[in-house]
């Protein structure tokens, strides 16, 4: 029944029973449960974390502590977080809407058009790395580009920054593995364009002289092709987006601090996924990295937080503020 506040079904029967006969020890408690003491110990560690028992740390009791105030305190937590998310679903739910529109009038040239298949992309972005008069922003997501693609780049960037278009793009954190990309960073560096990292994109991207942006038709395939966006709206909105996330990343050159729990970005944005649901697989996808590195970063956190699985670690990881 709590299991949306954490609580398995036997972490609730022995909850349960502490609060009707609150004066069993383990032995009492495991006695009037038929179970073993071991299994009651380990839920009552489960319980202690989730501030609904007090142990006593020179003994083998324990106190409940009252229904009132240990499930209430949980279940606003889990409220916090479900209005949080509502937030995301509404502004997702936006985000459809206006690229909804925009591909509604692709055929009209003032809004927009679509650019099938990845030659027609490529093609209009060396149109725009010719004409554009200030400014390129992107979003650079998914695996490390190819030695071609960044050897393509690389001419129509120095064109670009010569005229003196200011350049700036965003990799993920995953990037800085990458010889090649490090390589163009530095590279672009020289030239006056800048570059930042950040653990996970929401989709690749292009924005030229704030006018222009060029988003995927499917961000999970961006080879399907393109829209290119003319909209006022749209493009501000992208723009937006684009700056907010360039604030929150690193530069290329520094290396990001760990946070006050000793997490990396990387570490917390793992966690994060996989608490909204998300299987070792897709995380992976999403943070650009191989499966193995997910499972070994897991394995570490795991044992940071001394847990002996990795249900007990998510329990612990929420309870200390990790997720």
């Amino acid at each position: 029944m709590f299991d949306l506040l954490g609580l398995s079904a036997q972490h609730e029967t022995v909850y349960r029973a502490m609060l009707q006969c609150p004066d069993l020890n383990i032995a009492g408690l495991s006695d009037h449960l038929g179970v073993s003491p071991g299994e009651v110990a380990a839920a009552l560690d489960v319980l202690a974390d989730l501030a609904l028992v007090r142990l006593d740390p020179l003994g083998d009791h324990a106190r409940p502590v009252r229904p009132q105030a240990g499930l209430m305190a949980l279940l606003t937590k889990v409220e916090a977080e479900v209005a949080v998310r509502q937030r995301q679903v509404e502004a997702t739910k936006a985000a459809i809407a206006a690229i909804a529109t925009a591909h509604d009038d692709y055929q009209q040239v003032a809004e927009g058009r679509l650019l099938a298949g990845v030659d027609n992309v490529r093609d209009r972005l060396a149109e725009l790395a010719h004409t554009a008069r200030a400014e390129c922003l992107s979003f650079s997501s998914g695996g490390a580009q190819s030695p071609d693609t960044l050897e393509a780049e690389a001419p129509l960037d120095q064109q670009a920054l010569q005229r003196g278009v200011q350049i700036r793009n965003v990799y993920q954190d995953s990037f800085r593995n990458d010889p090649g990309t490090l390589a163009h960073a530095r590279w672009l560096a020289g030239l006056g364009g800048q570059s930042r990292t950040t653990p996970t994109l929401p989709m690749r991207m292009v924005i030229v002289d704030r006018e222009v942006a060029l988003v995927p038709i499917d961000p999970a395939n961006p080879r399907q092709g393109a829209l290119e966006l003319h909209s006022r709206g749209i493009v501000a909105g992208l723009i937006a987006l684009f700056e907010e996330v360039w604030q929150a990343a690193t530069p290329f050159g520094e290396q990001a601090a760990a946070d006050e729990q000793g997490l990396s970005r990387q570490e917390r944005e793992l966690l994060r996924l996989l608490a909204a649901g998300h299987t070792d697989e897709s995380a992976a996808r999403k943070l650009a990295i191989s499966l193995r590195s997910v499972q070994r970063m897991m394995t570490s956190l795991t044992e940071r937080l001394g847990a002996a699985s990795r249900f007990q670690a998510g329990v612990q990881a929420a309870s200390h503020g990790w997720v």
